[in-house]
């Protein structure tokens, strides 16, 4: 029991690598536990029964039961969500930077009237963020309309990265408050990273929760009629 456990393992790591999803994995897996305990109760091994390729014989499996596949994409999602952060910070910065004058004539307030720091660092902040994370879906979503459920990838997005961002501010201030707010290179390194880190770490998880399955009205192709090796 133990060797069929472990090559239901080892199978359920390639049906996910090769983009399974996880009602057609159950699937698969539950009839390849009959066909492996049939074939133990003749006295057969079960891994020399799958020909010793565990990997490949469940990949074949897979493609001959006609289940349906999702690949993750995740280098084009993080790559193209990257580019679309980078172009949003451009925009970001550059309309803030254009808007700045404008608000301070249309809204010549008072000497007397203390503006909340709060509001300051909310504001100066907030803009650029919110549109490099504008940048970043749109991106995502115009560039990559021919992934499977990109569409739902780019709305979890929207609602995970500023979450992360909320997140990697403190935790990039705190950093910087550390280190005496130094521009030394290897610290502003550290900041970068701390916070592409977190926002590829949402996106990787906005990615996992869109190709979460569904609830299907009907199972996929019963793959018990493909009969294991006897070899």
């Amino acid at each position: 029991m133990n060797t069929i456990n472990s090559v239901l393992a080892e199978a359920e790591r390639a049906w996910r690598a090769h983009g399974v999803v996880r009602a057609d994995r159950a699937t698969l897996a539950g009839d390849l536990r009959l066909d492996l305990e049939a074939a133990a109760a003749d006295g057969g091994d079960p891994v020399q029964l799958l020909g010793g390729d565990v990997t490949g014989f469940a990949r074949r499996l897979a493609d001959e039961a006609g289940v349906r596949r999702v690949r993750r994409y995740y280098g084009r999602l993080l790559g193209t969500a990257l580019i679309g952060a980078v172009l949003g910070s451009l925009l970001g910065y550059g309309v803030l930077a254009g808007l700045y004058p404008v608000f301070v004539h249309a809204f010549d307030i008072p000497r007397s009237i203390t503006i909340p720091v709060q509001l300051a660092v909310a504001v100066f902040y907030g803009v650029p963020a919110a549109v490099v994370v504008a940048g970043a879906v749109t991106t995502v979503r115009l560039w990559l309309h021919d992934v499977p459920e990109i569409r739902r990838t780019a709305r979890l997005m929207a609602l995970l990265l500023p979450v992360a961002g909320i997140v990697a501010t403190p935790v990039t201030m705190g950093f910087a408050s550390s280190t005496d707010y130094s521009t030394a290179p290897g610290v502003l390194f550290v900041e970068v990273a701390i916070v592409l880190a977190t926002l590829a770490g949402a996106t990787i998880l906005a990615r996992r929760l869109a190709l979460r399955e569904r609830p299907q009205t009907s199972g996929p192709p019963s793959p018990h009629s493909t009969q294991v090796n006897s070899a």
